[in-house]
């Protein structure tokens, strides 16, 4: 055998190697909350992901509660957090630190300004956070639009996360909406529909090149992360389709070529939100009589329950991924 030719077997041979082995990441978000009295259980929360055994955590958003003061030490002491973290973490963008910063008990500020603020602070290089660090792909230039959105690959598996927060996604329903407890002005508004637009579409696209490098690697699962819960419906409420009510209408674009690129795909998919607080595992798309077989959609815990997710995966079995919650005492 040429020297060649053995080099590329051994490469193969590792890149096998690499893929079939099994780890765990883990996945929290939706805390602290000052309204609730979280931060004494914080401690708690980090020692018990710290002493895990996972490679690195996502945080799936909202660093803080929907009714406090959209501050810029909101932001410094979100990133004391998750420096406290020894495995790396991925920070993913909630509503609650930019999209409902323009709520009058938030401090009425602009939203698109906190989103700016956010892109430059939280995001303060390509690495992830936390104190040993894991590179990580943007889709925007630094601190720029959509530096948030980022992608990584960890033994085999494509992981995704967007800038898809709550509260419709950014998008405005109409005058009323505009105006509800708020300091936005009419100009605002229409800047933050142009924004839900742009944001959408990119996020769209942001999302297609994660199953289209996780087909060219012939990843056996894809991990797409972002904050919102966009409406999916439930197995009990067989004749209400709660994604199609006008407040969750700010998701139906995404998660519509989410659908489309799934059904392509033949690993699986774990679709991973915050956004309602309570853990969640379940398989709601299609409908409740008809099944999407290869997506899993995970909710993660939320204040006031500081708990989190582990997720063990193991190319080897069917389903990839395994789900334990982890519950944290005080």
């Amino acid at each position: 055998m040429s020297t060649r030719l053995l080099t590329g077997v051994l490469l193969a041979l590792s890149i096998t190697f690499a893929q079939a082995q099994t780890f765990s990441f883990g996945l929290w978000g939706d805390m602290p909350y000052q309204k609730a009295g979280d931060a004494p259980k914080i401690p708690a929360l980090l020692k018990s992901i710290n002493r895990s055994d996972i490679a690195f955590s996502i945080y799936d958003g909202d660093i803080k509660d929907g009714s406090s003061r959209c501050t810029d030490d909101i932001y410094a002491s979100a990133l004391a957090m998750f420096g406290q973290l020894v495995k790396p973490v991925v920070y993913v963008p909630g509503d609650n630190e930019w999209t409902d910063c323009h709520r009058l008990n938030n401090g009425g500020y602009d939203g698109l300004e906190r989103l700016g603020y956010l892109r430059k602070t939280m995001f303060p290089t390509a690495d992830s956070l936390g104190q040993r660090q894991m590179p990580l792909m943007h889709q925007g230039k630094f601190g720029e639009k959509y530096f948030e959105n980022t992608r990584f690959s960890h033994r085999g598996i494509v992981f995704v996360s967007l800038n898809l927060p709550g509260s419709n996604n950014n998008k405005i329903l109409d005058e009323k909406d505009c105006a509800y407890k708020s300091a936005r002005t009419a100009a605002q508004c229409d800047a933050s529909n142009e924004e839900y637009l742009a944001r959408d579409a990119a996020n769209v696209n942001w999302m297609q090149q994660a199953f289209a490098a996780a087909k060219d690697r012939k990843a056996r699962g894809l991990v797409l992360v972002f904050q919102a819960d966009p409406g999916f419906d439930l197995p009990e409420t067989e004749d209400i389709d709660e994604s199609q009510g006008p407040r969750f209408s700010g998701y139906r674009n995404f998660i519509n070529h989410v659908i489309a690129e799934t059904e392509q795909f033949p690993g699986q998919v774990l679709l991973v939100h915050g956004d309602t607080h309570f853990f969640k595992l379940d398989k709601p798309l299609y409908s409740p009589s008809k099944l999407l077989s290869n997506l899993t959609r995970l909710q993660t815990f939320g204040s006031p329950m500081i708990h989190w997710v582990r997720v063990t995966v193991d190319p080897k079995t069917a389903n990839v991924f395994t789900v334990q919650p982890v519950i944290v005492t005080q």
